[in-house]
């Protein structure tokens, strides 16, 4: 491992579709990004695309995770993203209880390994971000992993503010609309199968819940979590960002 003087941000999920973008342009703002993957293959095809990305094979799922990415820390840590994704898992009537577990294994589980794993490089500045999503603050009955999974994260997230405020590290949630991915496609499938409906029908129906006719895009996901960047963002500490495209009706 190479010695850098760069502050480093660290992008869990950073191969999915919005890890990609989130560790790009965490890249383009001048950070050493340690892109965090369960496998090499991915984060190899990842390191294509963005080649000074510093590849860290690990699952966040097991503790091993927290030596991983321990090891690979050797500067300053400007930013954590937690963005795992949950697997697709059906409603509350049916998807399975160990699935439902293991999505907060992966979102809660997996941000607190990330926490403990850079603990001694966080400063004042730093910032803790998980990307949590629409689910966790409006249940629907065909969203299970999501929705509870979230829902625990956006609480855990408060639980940091206040635990990392007296260092000067800030802790974020970042709620994302229905994101324009494959894996809303899944969702979209899952929730068909509930209302007899093909997945594309369903996916004209979810996007007509926007006040603006729209899923939210990867690219705005990334823009928002490079917002946070910036030091007037500690007004922010503890906050969830909503970018939901105007689909919550419910106050706040």
């Amino acid at each position: 491992m190479s010695s850098t003087t760069k502050e480093i941000a660290i992008v869990v999920g950073s191969t999915g579709a919005m890890g990609q973008h989130i560790t790009r342009r965490l890249a383009n703002a001048g950070l050493q990004v340690i892109a965090v993957a369960r496998t090499a293959d991915s984060l190899n095809e990842l390191a294509q695309q963005v080649p000074d990305i510093r590849a860290c094979a690990a699952n966040i799922g097991d503790d091993s995770a927290i030596a991983a990415i321990r090891g690979q820390i050797d500067a300053p840590v400007r930013m954590l993203v937690q963005g795992a994704g949950v697997a697709t898992a059906g409603g509350v009537l049916d998807a399975p209880t160990a699935a439902i577990t293991d999505a907060v294994n992966i979102k809660v589980g997996g941000l607190l390994r990330l926490v403990r794993a850079a603990d001694a490089r966080l400063a004042k500045g730093s910032r803790i971000v998980a990307i949590g999503g629409h689910y966790g603050f409006e249940p629907s009955a065909y969203a299970a992993t999501a929705g509870v999974a979230n829902a625990a994260l956006a609480n855990v997230v408060r639980q940091l503010s206040w635990a990392y405020g007296p260092r000067g590290v800030t802790a974020h949630l970042v709620a994302p609309g229905p994101a324009d991915t494959e894996r809303l496609r899944r969702v979209a499938t899952a929730r068909g199968a509930q209302d007899g409906l093909d997945a594309d029908a369903v996916l004209e129906q979810m996007r007509s819940e926007s006040a603006i006719g729209a899923f939210t895009t990867v690219e705005q996901i990334a823009w928002a979590i490079g917002l946070l960047l910036d030091p007037h963002a500690d007004a922010l500490a503890g906050s969830t960002l909503f970018m939901d495209a105007g689909r919550r009706k419910g106050l706040p």
